[in-house]
């Protein structure tokens, strides 16, 4: 049978009757997606599996513990054989076509007058393929295709939306990582594809916008340090009433949503008004970008835990040693009085500081110096948002801290490629 030969088609078998013969592990997974479309399942087959046997002790199918019979297909909609006897499966498959009975002969899929596919279901996607007869073929398409689907390289979005019947959208917060493409979750990235509308900050992967259908809106609400043209409030209405009409809204945010991004807020307001919403984490900038200039957040023998504080927030409580690690993020502002007031907490001045610009950009920059020199630094050379600052004897591990790091000669390290990146 050519290829040209099948008409590709889906069956809805909700409450029909359907027929099985064969109790072996085929007639097994053919019974179970049978019964996950709904069907009503009779098996036939002197013997039968464990997991076939338990099917029918439970009502959810019905076991005929004998050989087949012609009237088997009698009121039947739909057959299937498995029994791996060849000549009891085109017996099977004849009789069917006598009553014009569509049947899979899985002895002969070239004399069969029906083909099952391999499938796979991707959300509300169901993956169907047929290639040529050969199964494993069609499993190694069909693997390929769903997985595809999963990480958003192919377009799963809905195009005839669920709003225009009056049922309602969703929000989904985000967390894109520090800013590199490759560093948002295969999660992150199939819901993206499937938006409708996307809420974006400016920290987020924005290389992914690029790739959004021509008809998916971007709304724009990116802050910066101090200055937030679309208030925290607008924003929370914002994703409700895009919802509210029906679309597939993505908050797509820098880091992780719930460190230091608001989506604690953002979350609590969709559930108040209705709204049904997902969190999906991302990779954190507090974690990540020290990794991107090789500044492990704890490492054996110099740092055991961490404490991650924005430059706004009072540093009174964080333990003053160079073995607990500080991460400051959106702190550069507030860098020399940060410095000053972990001093005061008896922090040593001569704890290593690493800034990182940039993380995993092109124009990613390295600044190490201590916590007496490192204010002094970061303004000689500029340093600016976006950067992470790390505190503590952990950054002694960065390939770019210098040789001597008890001195006082500290420099900028020049602008450099990250060590670490995502393929």
């Amino acid at each position: 049978m050519a290829i040209q030969d099948i008409y590709p088609t889906a069956l809805r078998l909700l409450g029909r009757p359907v027929l099985v013969v064969g109790g072996g592990p085929v007639a097994e997974r053919r019974a179970k997606g049978l019964l996950d479309a709904g069907a009503k399942v009779t098996v036939v087959a002197p013997v039968a599996t464990d997991t076939l046997r338990g099917l029918a002790t439970s009502g959810l199918l019905t076991w005929e513990q004998r050989a087949y019979r012609t009237s088997d297909l009698d009121g039947v909609w739909f057959a299937q054989t498995a029994t791996g006897t060849p000549a009891v499966d085109t017996q099977v498959a004849a009789d069917a076509e006598a009553q014009r009975i569509w049947c899979v002969n899985a002895s002969d899929h070239e004399a069969s007058a029906a083909w099952t596919p391999a499938v796979a279901v991707v959300d509300d996607v169901k993956i169907a393929i047929n290639a040529g007869g050969d199964p494993r073929r069609a499993m190694a398409l069909r693997n390929a295709v769903a997985t595809a689907l999963e990480t958003g390289d192919l377009p799963l979005r809905r195009h005839r939306k669920p709003g225009t019947d009056g049922s309602l959208g969703s929000v989904a917060l985000v967390g894109g990582g520090p800013g590199d493409s490759g560093l948002i979750t295969v999660r992150g990235r199939r819901l993206l594809g499937q938006a409708d509308v996307v809420v974006a900050d400016r920290l987020g992967p924005r290389d992914l916008l690029k790739e959004l259908a021509p008809d998916v809106r971007v709304i724009e609400v990116g802050k910066t340090p101090g200055h937030h043209p679309v208030p925290q409030l607008e924003i929370n209405r914002i994703l409700v009433d895009e919802a509210l009409k029906g679309n597939r809204v993505v908050r797509l945010k820098g880091g992780d949503p719930y460190v230091l991004g608001r989506g604690g807020e953002e979350a609590e307001f969709c559930r108040q008004n209705g709204v049904e919403v997902e969190v999906v984490s991302g990779v954190t900038s507090a974690i990540s970008v020290p990794a991107a200039a090789g500044i492990p957040v704890t490492h054996r023998g110099l740092a055991k835990g961490f404490s991650v504080v924005t430059g706004h927030e009072e540093l009174s409580e964080v333990p003053a040693r160079p073995d607990h690690t500080v991460v400051l993020l959106m702190g550069v502002a507030q860098l020399r009085d940060s410095a000053a007031e972990l001093a005061g907490s008896g922090l040593p001045l001569d704890t290593p500081v690493g800034i990182v610009e940039n993380g995993y950009l092109p124009d990613q920059r390295v600044t190490i110096g201590t916590l007496g020199t490192i204010a002094d630094q970061a303004e000689a050379v500029g340093v600016a948002n976006p950067a992470v600052i790390v505190i503590g004897d952990v950054v002694r591990v960065s390939p770019f801290a210098p040789q001597h790091f008890k001195t006082a000669d500290y420099s900028t390290i020049t602008p450099n490629r990250p060590r670490v990146r995502s393929n």
